[in-house]
């Protein structure tokens, strides 16, 4: 499965001394993947079965199409 989520509103919903840095668009940019999980230097992340299902829920999820 495949998709495509717009996190504009982890930037605008989540607060607090983690979550802050992310509101820098230069600092959000600095996302890597660390054990299947979103991951930011500062140590925020987020749990890759919960967006999974987020995205499920929210029908943004797609087939994965066969290479060619």
């Amino acid at each position: 499965m495949r998709g495509e989520r717009d996190f504009s509103s982890l930037i605008s919903e989540k607060t607090g001394p983690m979550a802050e840095p992310l509101k820098d668009a230069a600092y959000f940019a600095r996302v890597f993947i660390e054990d299947g999980a979103l991951t930011w230097p500062n140590g925020y992340d987020w749990d890759p079965i919960a967006l999974h299902d987020e995205m499920k829920d929210a029908k943004l999820l797609k087939p994965a199409q066969a290479a060619e």
